[in-house]
C-alpha cells in the first residue's frame, strides 16, 4: 500500500562496464532506456487505482485515462514502478515525448483535467516490479524482478498502449546505441541497474548517464533567492539568452550555487543592473499571463503566484553552462554555471552552437519491449 519512496540513481560517465559490477553475489547489468515524464508508481487491487509520484504526492486525479488503462491493461493485484510520459506527433510524422506538455496536465481545475486527458493524453511505462498478487518483489534482484514483469506484462506488445513495458539490454554496446539514439524521440538517456540488486526504496542502486553539453550563453538578468535580505541580498538563479535574427531569446537559467557563491555573484553582476527600458526584453513588460516564448518575469499555467520579477542586467557578460538536452527553444532543465568566458562576444552566442539530436521515432523506442529471452 502507498506510500512508497521509488528506488533513485547515482549519475556516472558513460556506459558502465557490466563486468565490473557484481551485487549479491550476481554479476551484470540490465540497461535500458531513461524516459523524460513523471516518475510514477502504480497501485492496483481489482478496480482500485492509485498512482504515487516521486515524492509520494498522488497523480490518480490529474491521469484519469491512465487509471482506466491501468484496470484493462495491467494484472488484477500489483505494484508497478514507471513513468508517466506524454508523446506528440512531430512535423516529420515520428512521435516525440514533450515534457512541457506532460507539466500542463497538474492542473487544479477537473474539467481542465479531463479536457487535457482526451486533448494530450498520457502513457506509462513500466520498468521494474515490487509485488504481484500476494507476493513482494522488493527483496528480490533485479534479474528475477524483471523475469516476473516480463511474464506479467508481455501482452502489452501486442496492445496498442496507453500502459506499456520499458525494453532492456545486457549488452553496453546496445546501451551506447540507444544513448544517441534514443534521444532523437525526447528520452534522457539510459539507466543501468545490476541484476543482483533488491529494490531499495529512496536508495540510489541504479545509475543514470545522461547527456552532458555546453553552450556559452547570455547573462541577461537575475533574481533574488528566497533567503535574501536587505542586508543580506543573495542570487537566486541567473537568467540566460541566446542570440537571434529576432533578438536575444530567453533560453533557461542556472541555479545551483553555494550561499557564499550566490552572495558572491549578485555584488559581481551590480555594475550591470539596468533599467526594464533599456533591456532587450523591456519590451515584454506587458505581459501579464503565459506566452509563447516564456519570456521571464512572465506566468505560466504552473507558476500561477509565484514571483517572477527578475532584475534586468546589460547582456555584455558571457557565461558557458553545462545542460543536457534542449525543450523547443530552451534548455529542458536547469543550466549548470561552468565558468566566465570573457574572450566571447555577446553577440557571437546563438543556437547554431547547440547540437541538434537526429530525429528518432518514439515507437521504435517502444517497440520490442519483451525480445526474445525478455532482455
Amino acid at each position: 500500500m502507498p506510500p512508497v519512496q521509488p528506488m533513485l540513481a547515482k549519475a556516472v560517465k558513460g556506459v558502465p562496464d557490466p563486468a565490473r559490477t557484481v551485487v549479491g553475489g550476481v554479476s551484470g547489468l540490465s540497461f535500458e532506456p531513461k524516459w523524460d515524464g513523471f516518475r510514477c508508481l502504480v497501485f492496483k487491487d481489482g478496480d482500485e487505482v492509485e498512482l504515487t509520484s516521486r515524492n509520494t504526492k498522488p497523480l490518480t486525479r490529474y491521469f484519469p485515462e491512465l487509471v482506466v488503462a491501468a484496470r484493462e491493461q495491467l494484472p488484477e493485484r500489483c505494484v508497478l514502478d514507471g513513468e508517466v510520459f506524454v508523446a506528440l506527433a512531430q512535423d516529420d510524422g515520428r512521435d516525440r515525448l514533450e515534457f512541457e506538455v506532460l507539466q500542463e496536465r497538474i492542473h487544479p481545475a477537473d474539467s481542465r483535467v479531463r479536457m487535457l486527458s482526451e486533448k494530450t493524453p498520457a502513457s506509462f511505462v513500466a520498468f521494474d516490479l515490487l509485488a504481484l498478487d500476494d507476493t513482494s518483489y522488493l527483496d528480490r534482484p533485479f534479474v528475477e524482478r524483471r523475469a516476473a514483469l516480463v511474464a506479467a506484462l508481455g501482452g502489452l506488445d501486442d496492445q496498442d498502449g496507453p500502459c506499456h513495458l520499458t525494453r532492456t539490454t545486457d549488452d553496453p554496446a546496445v546501451a551506447e546505441e540507444w544513448f544517441h539514439q534514443f534521444e532523437g524521440a525526447g528520452l534522457d538517456g539510459v539507466i543501468a541497474k545490476p541484476l543482483g540488486a533488491p529494490y531499495t526504496p529512496n536508495g540510489r542502486t541504479m545509475m543514470k548517464i545522461k547527456h552532458e553539453r555546453t553552450a556559452d550563453v547570455v547573462v541577461a538578468g537575475y533574481r533574488e533567492h528566497k533567503t535574501s535580505t536587505p542586508e543580506r541580498p543573495l542570487l537566486g538563479s541567473l537568467l540566460l539568452g541566446l542570440h537571434t535574427e529576432d533578438g536575444l531569446q530567453h533560453v533557461g537559467v542556472s541555479a545551483s550555487f553555494t550561499a557564499a557563491r550566490r552572495a558572491e555573484l549578485i555584488e559581481e553582476l551590480q555594475p550591470l543592473v539596468c533599467p526594464i527600458q533599456e533591456h532587450p526584453w523591456g519590451r515584454w513588460q506587458e505581459f501579464l499571463t503565459a506566452n509563447p516564448d516564456r519570456v521571464p518575469g512572465t506566468q505560466s499555467r504552473w507558476s500561477q503566484g509565484k514571483d517572477l520579477s527578475f532584475v534586468p542586467l546589460r547582456p555584455e557578460r558571457v557565461l558557458e553552462v553545462k545542460y543536457d538536452a534542449m525543450e523547443g527553444r530552451r534548455f529542458r532543465h536547469t543550466a549548470h554555471f561552468k565558468r566566465w568566458r570573457p574572450d566571447r562576444e555577446p553577440e557571437s552566442c546563438g543556437y547554431e552552437q547547440l547540437e541538434q539530436p537526429v530525429s528518432y521515432d518514439l515507437a521504435s523506442v517502444l517497440s520490442a519491449g519483451v525480445p526474445s529471452g525478455g532482455e
